[in-house]
Order: structure tokens, then sequence, then C-alpha cells
């Protein structure tokens, strides 16, 4: 009973791992899921990083961490969840290339979006950057699509380290322990993608790829 729960959130789990590392790999999936990946970024550079919001009060900051989260987290989560209830897509969990179509058009809407109204509102340029890239993952993920079912996973981790490099670029704060967290969190959320999910290796090392590419894309224009 116990197994056939774990395995219930993806059918393509491969059934000759461990059961341990199963749960371990659905749990690291979860906590690390792309939808969540923003309000991360946003929490660190919020809360760690010493000068891109020196000077916010705590209320300040935690506005600013409920804004940009209810854009890129709550919206397009709540998005899929209509599209599942109107049966646009076959599972919340879009496991096939045809369900991820209109959840990347709506996530990069909404992406988009929050760009624009920090932009616009003159955040710190390594926030606006940052949704630069998320924006342009979106519809990039969405081209690659087409040809392969690339892990949105590997899309976003990759998207945490190309801005951690880009920070490092910026001599802004050290990013040793950063850069070093990061690294070990993508291995752990790369691998967890193959022991529970239907990913091959080359889905994985191209999300990465993307991810990275496009948060270093978007650099040069901020």
């Amino acid at each position: 009973m116990m197994q056939q729960t774990i395995t219930a959130g993806n059918s393509s789990t491969d059934h000759t791992q461990p059961l341990v590392l199963r749960i371990l790999s659905h749990i690291v999936s979860y906590v690390f899921h792309p939808l969540f990946i923003p309000a991360y970024v946003t929490l660190f550079m919020l809360y760690i990083h010493p000068s891109c919001f020196a000077g916010l009060s705590p209320a300040e900051k935690g506005r600013n961490l409920a804004s940009i989260s209810f854009n890129t987290v709550l919206f397009p989560g709540i998005t899929v969840l209509l599209l599942k209830g109107l049966n646009f897509i076959q599972s919340i969990f879009l496991r096939t290339q045809k369900d991820r179509i209109i959840p990347y058009i709506a996530s990069g809407t909404f992406y988009f979006w929050t760009f624009w109204v920090l932009k616009n509102q003159q955040y710190p340029p390594l926030m606006i950057s940052f949704m630069l890239g998320v924006f342009i993952n979106a519809y990039a993920a969405l081209l690659v699509n087409i040809y392969m079912k690339i892990s949105m996973h590997a899309i976003g981790m990759g998207g945490v380290l190309g801005f951690f490099l880009i920070i490092m670029k910026t001599n802004s704060m050290l990013m040793t322990w950063p850069l070093s967290a990061a690294l070990l969190l993508t291995g752990l959320v790369c691998t967890a993608r193959l022991v529970v999910s239907d990913h091959k290796p080359r889905e994985i090392y191209a999300g990465l790829a993307l991810g990275i590419t496009c948060q270093v894309v978007a650099s040069f224009f901020v």
C-alpha cells in the first residue's frame, strides 16, 4: 500500500529503485518544483544578498516577497489547476508535451508581467535581470517542447545556477557558499528526476543548459 501511494504521483516511476530512494526523490522534486524557484531566489535576494534590497524594513521585504510570489507561484499554479478542472490537460503533473503547452504560455505571461512591473518600479537590476531570464526560459522551453519533453526541474535549477554566476560576476557579494549550495541542490534535483520520472539524461542536460543560457542572455539586456 505504501509503495502504491508513493508511485501514484508519477506512473513512470522506476520500480527497480529502493523505496526509500523514491520517497526522498519525490520529496526533493516537490520542494524544488520549478514553480517555487522564483520565490526561493526572491527570498535569497531579499534576506541574504547584502545590498540588493538594503534599507527595506521587514514589512516592506514581506510585501515584496508576497507580490512576486503571487505572480510567479500562485497564479501559474491556479492556472494549472483550472486547466485540469476544465479537462484541457490530463494531469497536473504535466507528464506529456501536449499538457505543457498552455501552462508554458500562461506562466510566461505571468513572468513577463512580473518583469515589466519590476522594471517600471525601478527594482534592483539583478532582480529585473532574473525575472527577464525566467520569462525567456518559459518561452524557450515552449519551443524546445516541440522536439522533446525537456525537464522543467532542470530548467529551474539551471536558472538558479546561471543567476548566481551573474551575481558572482557583479562582485556584489561573496558567492562561494551560495554557488556551492546551488550546485549541490542541482545535482540532487536532477538525480531525483532521473529516479522518479521518465526523463532521459539528455532532457535533464538540455534543461540545465537552457536555464543557464537564458539567465546569461537576460543579463545582457538589463
